[in-house]
């Protein structure tokens, strides 16, 4: 029934940035034209509302517009993963408006609750699952979403796959292999660690990086795709310091170091929201030496994707 979904998500997952103007509100046709980019650098599934998205410094009103553009300027070009969460009213409430606006599918955040169980973590999924007729993908943050309980929720029939972003990569080939229902497994910590969970059973990764330059990150799939290990870490060591800035403090830098790069190739400002901060000059100037080195400037940007 999700064959085609599942197709798409089987090698990279953009997570678009929401561009936000000078005045903070979302920036609709810098977020336009961010998504014609992906679609044009040849992506197969774009995803709406996820963290590099600052789903969480959304309002719900927001969250929903995001969506609704995303799945209005994509077109069918790709497939539209539409990123929910929170409680399971709210997830299911945010599942809903994603149907209606014609989302492919979901993507549903790792709860933020400080308290959580397996049994109760199963729960959360069974609840929202059976809210919606959406094909999900489940975000996985946590060290102690386990084996069993993963086994347990990609056999829920619209539970397609699981975006695995804890790098613990015995943890994250013990899951693969328990699995029943052929999930697609895919790292959740982009380029940096693609190599590694590929070689544990991943068959896709996500990606901010493919809102900055696309061309590095399809070549790097490709390489994955034909078992060429050196080729794939030659791209790795290109991209290696543009990911381990994001990285810095905690990954706190995330969305920050993307927006940055995509700012300095005038393609949107560089704004990010509380509790996300704004880099520092000499982050700016590492992230201006990285696109100068994969040799991005401003007047090719729009070129460069």
């Amino acid at each position: 029934m999700f064959e085609a979904i599942k197709a798409r998500i089987r090698g990279i997952n953009a997570i678009n940035i929401t561009p936000f103007r000078e005045d903070g509100a979302i920036d609709e046709a810098a977020l336009g034209r961010n998504l014609d980019d992906l679609v044009a650098s040849g992506i197969e599934a774009i995803y709406p509302c996820g963290n590099t998205g600052e789903f969480y410094s959304l309002t719900l009103g927001e969250a929903r517009r995001v969506t609704q553009l995303a799945v209005e300027r994509v077109a069918g070009r790709a497939a539209v993963m539409a990123g929910i969460g929170y409680d399971t009213r709210t997830a299911a409430v945010l599942a809903e408006s994603a149907a209606e606006a014609g989302a492919d599918g979901l993507m549903l955040h790792q709860p933020v609750h400080p308290f959580q169980s397996e049994r109760g973590l199963l729960a959360y999924y069974r609840e929202v699952a059976a809210s919606t007729s959406l094909p999900i993908v489940l975000y996985v943050r946590h060290e102690s979403v386990g084996a069993e309980l993963l086994r347990e929720a990609t056999n829920i029939s619209n539970i397609i796959g699981v975006k695995y972003a804890v790098n613990h990569l015995p943890s994250f080939a013990a899951a693969v292999q328990a699995a029943e229902s052929d999930p697609v497994w895919i790292c959740g910590t982009a380029e940096l660690w693609a190599p590694f969970f590929f070689a544990a059973g991943a068959v896709g990764y996500t990606s901010g990086l493919v809102n900055v330059e696309a061309q590095r990150s399809q070549a790097l799939l490709a390489a994955l795709r034909a078992g060429d290990t050196a080729e794939s870490m030659r791209i790795w060591a290109e991209l290696r310091p543009f990911e381990l800035l994001r990285e810095r403090e905690r990954s706190g830098a995330n969305v920050s170091v993307v927006k940055e790069a995509m700012a300095q190739l005038g393609r949107a400002r560089a704004d990010v929201r509380p509790p996300i901060a704004p880099l520092t000059e000499r982050e700016r100037q590492e992230i201006a030496a990285i696109l100068d080195r994969w040799g991005l400037t401003r007047g090719q940007a729009e070129g460069s994707v």
